[in-house]
């Protein structure tokens, strides 16, 4: 797609003063970030990166991603419910990926003793690409489900206003007019509303699980800051702090310093690095309990890399969505080519073919977080080192997706204001909430685009590779 602010791209002087009152811009509508030196305190604080201009979006991939959302919800939410599937689609994950095999131990324990909690909330956010077909047309392809700590529905709904401001002070009004609006947060945040008033008890609070080091803290305060509004009272802390004073009742109700917890909202808690013995054990107690976990340890599984593979085999949509023909069509239109790497003729299969032509896939490892992902000759040299292992089936091989790259300005604090070719990656946020059998919510809830050098193959926001955008349908 090419850009539509491509005149304005040429003028080096006129780009830095754009770039200049795009800053002040951002900063004056908390498009915030803690920074890398004091990611414990916001006495310094700078300006999340983001693009100088809009990214060109197609609307109709835009629509169809909005549309295909809640049927991703009724998926995700199957998923995590059904044992079988979970337990037959991970099993050889699990003998080789410890921090898997350590969550899946826990939803094993939890479902011999019984599921305490009685609702259940999904707040999740499905990540496509616009894969550029051989006529030219692009495609939506899902890279990843994220069900666990989908981040960025605040600092989302403050972008806006800063793509709005910077058209308006080059005269592009109309323009202007037309980026959409767009607040996450709030919709997430009506998502945990919900879930804490199906659990019934008005004195009880929301549990925000954060970490010590939270950079992205004002995304995070987006949501605390809906809920407020609301009456629901929301307490920030760590797994250290309910290891040492969390307790369960008779009742399975939890209680942390004395206040009993009705929804448990996980900002943490998806990369083995946050884990030590103590927090696998803050995790269990708060997975034994009947508050609302969001999301509960079933629903963190449904979004690995190893179940969205077998979502992908031919018959297994059917299955779990059963009479619905219409739902697995749409999905089915977003999934890339997706192969297991367990051990045996499937797995060669797809080992050969990505070690013949590197270029044309990606090795994912079951990781959340950004930058895990393994690329040409890491790719490789991995593949070859793994090849005649059962450590192979802790990765699952994607497509590699190849978007047409566009022309613009990636603004990051103390770094010179210079025009790259870019890629993007849209993310429509989903809500679902169930009592029982009975889902009583299914929304999508707003939008994320982040977009990056076509230099950089992997990685996120905080992890300092992409930059926050808004899409402008065209």
């Amino acid at each position: 797609m090419a850009s539509s602010w491509g005149s304005f791209l040429q003028d080096e002087q006129q780009l830095e003063e754009l770039a200049r009152q795009a800053v002040d811009r951002a900063l004056a509508e908390g498009v915030l970030l803690r920074t890398t030196q004091e990611p414990s305190s916001s006495d310094v604080v700078s300006y999340a990166p983001f693009t100088l201009f809009p990214s060109l979006v197609p609307s109709a991939l835009l629509e169809q991603a909005y549309a295909v959302q809640m049927d991703f919800n009724l998926l995700v939410d199957a998923v995590s419910q059904n044992a079988a599937f979970l337990e037959q689609t991970l099993s050889s994950t699990i003998k080789r990926d410890t921090f898997t095999a350590r969550l899946f131990d826990i939803y094993k324990q939890v479902l011999k003793e019984g599921i305490a909690q009685t609702v259940f909330l999904g707040l999740n956010r499905s990540d496509y690409m616009f894969q550029r077909n051989a006529d030219g047309s692009p495609a939506l392809k899902q890279i990843e489900i994220n069900t666990v700590s989908a981040s960025f529905g605040g600092l989302a709904s403050r972008t806006p206003a800063v793509h709005r401001h910077v058209l308006n002070v080059l005269g592009k009004t109309k323009e202007a007019a037309r980026i959409l609006s767009n607040n996450p947060s709030k919709g997430l945040a009506l998502g945990i509303a919900k879930a804490w008033e199906l659990y019934g008890s008005a004195k009880a609070l929301v549990l925000l699980i954060a970490q010590e080091k939270e950079r992205n803290v004002f995304d995070q305060r987006a949501i605390e800051n809906e809920l407020l509004a609301r009456n629901i009272r929301v307490i920030r802390r760590r797994f250290e702090d309910v290891s040492e004073k969390g307790s369960l009742d008779q009742d399975r109700k939890l209680f942390l310093d004395g206040q009993e917890i009705a929804v448990v909202y996980f900002r943490d808690g998806y990369m083995p690095s946050q884990y030590n013995q103590q927090n696998w054990e803050a995790r269990l107690l708060l997975e034994r309990s009947c508050s609302v976990k969001c999301p509960d340890i079933a629903t963190q599984l449904a979004g690995t890399k190893k179940v969205q593979q077998e979502l992908s085999r031919v018959g297994v949509l059917e299955v779990l969505l059963p009479g619905q023909p219409e739902a697995v069509a749409r999905l089915r239109a977003t999934f890339a080519g997706l192969y297991s790497l367990d051990l045996g003729e499937e797995g060669d299969q797809a080992i050969a073919e990505a070690l013949a032509a590197p270029n044309r896939f990606v090795l994912k490892p079951q990781r959340e977080g950004g930058g895990n992902n393994l690329y040409g000759e890491e790719m490789v040299q991995t593949l070859e080192r793994l090849k005649d292992s059962e450590e192979r089936a802790s990765y699952i091989l994607m497509e590699k997706i190849e978007p047409e790259p566009f022309g613009n300005c990636l603004l990051r604090p103390g770094c010179p204001v210079r025009v790259v070719q870019c890629i993007s990656e849209l993310g429509i946020f989903g809500v679902y909430v169930r009592q029982g059998k009975t889902l009583v919510m299914n929304k999508h809830v707003g939008h994320l685009l982040r977009t990056k050098a076509t230099e950089h193959a992997d990685g996120g926001v905080v992890a300092g590779v992409a930059v926050l955008d808004n899409p402008y349908p065209v």
